[in-house]
């Protein structure tokens, strides 16, 4: 008997041991495609209802049904991206192919500069830095262009065979949790409340910030208002300082111009319609659509962005919602000995 328990426990751990190997091994050589990865999730999850209807209600084949939902991600998620992509291509395109016309722009700023402050930009050290964070920034960026082809193709191919097998693929994922079936099904809930929240949340507030920085930058005279907008719909997804990266500057550089009416304006629409408007945006936005709270999609936002590029956006927040759910679980079942049942009582 005993032979056999040690068998037993040897086979267990012995397979835990091959799974968890395997999964690090996995891991580590899909890490250059995980934005693909996590970015189909995210486009399923909000997708998911859409499947179901087709396929429950109007008795569609899943093939045929996928497909029309791949059509329909290209469309509303994809080609935008794309866009805004190749905005920022045109651009770097554009100084790469007419450096001179960069290089007699940076004179005129570090001239204005100097004028103020009596500081030389263009020293020999600063002109070396310059150049050097240049091309490092064109590598980084060509090798981004490169990797976002890649991850584009791949969140295609994952989102495809996750529309397929999406049923059987979310009873197996509940399966295996280590809960019963009513903390399973709590669990799955969460996550796809978190999700869909930050998949659309984020992006409705980046475009409505972007939306209000333009008009501010169209009134106070910035030049190429367009660009800098969108660069400030960026901006919003880094949490504390998020637009205020981009409107801050361009002020300066208006006051550089001597344009002092537009960039007293500018800092003063910046204050109190840029940066309030994402305040209460964010607020209303994340209580109405997932009740997470504002420090968890900051601090979930800092810890993602490193290990998920990108899609960190949608999933650091998720990462952190996820721990404090399941602390809350332990809380609920373990210290305060509330019964599986009840578990979820205080969230309704």
């Amino acid at each position: 008997m005993r032979m056999a328990n040690f068998k037993e426990q040897y086979w267990r751990y012995s397979l835990f041991v091959i799974i968890l190997t395997l999964g690090i091994i996995i891991v580590v050589e899909l890490k250059p495609y995980i934005g693909g990865v996590l970015g189909a999730a995210a486009i399923y999850v909000l997708l998911r209802r859409q499947m179901r209807y087709l396929t429950s209600c109007r008795r569609w084949r899943r093939s045929l049904a996928a497909s029309v939902l791949l059509v329909e991600a290209v469309i509303c998620f994809l080609i935008p991206l794309s866009l805004i992509v190749w905005m920022f291509v045109s651009k770097i395109q554009d100084m790469t192919l007419d450096p001179q016309s960069s290089m007699d722009a940076i004179r005129g700023l570090a001239d204005r500069i100097r004028e103020k402050t009596h500081y030389d930009l263009l020293q020999e050290e600063n002109i070396s830095s310059i150049v050097t964070m240049i091309t490092r920034m064109g590598h980084a960026f060509l090798q981004g262009i490169f990797s976002f082809g890649v991850n584009l193709i791949m969140l295609l191919f994952v989102l495809y065979f996750m529309l397929i097998g999406g049923i059987r693929m979310e009873h197996y994922c509940r399966d295996i949790l280590p809960f019963n079936s009513t903390v399973s099904r709590n669990v799955m809930k969460e996550i796809y409340m978190i999700v869909r929240s930050n998949a659309i949340g984020i992006p409705l507030i980046a475009i409505v910030q972007g939306s209000i920085a333009y008009v501010g930058y169209v009134i106070c005279g910035v030049p190429a208002a367009l660009f800098w907008a969108v660069i400030t719909c960026f901006a919003t997804i880094l949490p504390v300082v998020g637009a205020a990266l981009v409107w801050v500057p361009l002020a300066f550089v208006l006051a550089l111009e001597n344009s002092w009416g537009a960039a007293v304006g500018l800092l003063v629409y910046g204050t109190l319609v840029i940066t309030q408007s994402d305040n209460v945006i964010r607020l209303i936005l994340q209580k109405k659509m997932a009740d997470t709270h504002p420090l968890v999609t900051v601090l979930g936002v800092v810890i993602g962005l490193p290990l998920f590029g990108f899609m960190g956006v949608i999933f650091g927040p998720l990462v952190l919602a996820m721990f404090v759910f399941f602390v809350h679980i332990f809380k609920r079942k373990y210290l305060d000995g509330v019964r599986p049942s009840q578990l979820f009582a205080d969230k309704r």
